[in-house]
């Protein structure tokens, strides 16, 4: 590790502990040639699979996407910017656990409809209207009942049979 200050290859390490919920190191280094302490900060890097959309093309996966999507859900809406997190950490190791380097868009909007349903319900209603192309009120109703029952069964595109 070059140090910052005087740009020398030889730093020691004096301390590492585990940060960030234990999704990193950090580890406080003393440079060997001018005596300068500072920290550095260890991760895993994860190659995300690339995204397949509807019309068959194939795009990175973005973060900020899918964060921006969930947000504007959201907007204006009670909920702790904790638990987003938590949301978009759990849709992040969802499409990690896959091992796949691909997964569908489909795949990924059921899965934030899944989050926004147990985070809030307007936002979930938000979510889906865009996300499913409502053309109609009968849309929404269908949505809204399916609220209301939580025990009625899914079928695979998240809606109700």
């Amino acid at each position: 590790m070059r140090c910052p200050f005087c740009q020398t290859q030889d730093t020691r390490v004096i301390d590492s502990r585990l940060a960030s919920e234990g999704d990193q190191v950090r580890r406080r280094r003393e440079c060997v040639g001018c005596g300068e302490r500072f920290t550095t900060y260890e991760s895993a890097e994860l190659v995300m699979p690339r995204v397949v959309k509807r019309d068959g093309t194939r795009v990175q996966f973005d973060e900020l996407r899918l964060r921006t999507g969930m947000m504007r859900a959201l907007e204006k809406r009670p909920v702790a910017t904790e638990a987003v997190e938590a949301a978009l950490n759990r849709i992040r190791q969802r499409i990690q656990a896959l091992g796949d380097g691909e997964v569908a868009a489909s795949t990924i909007g059921e899965w934030v409809m899944e989050e926004l349903r147990e985070l809030d319900q307007v936002a979930y209603v938000r979510f889906a209207s865009v996300y499913r192309s409502f053309q109609d009120v009968s849309a929404f109703r269908e949505v809204i009942e399916g609220l209301e029952d939580p025990d009625a069964p899914r079928m695979n595109n998240g809606e109700r049979s």
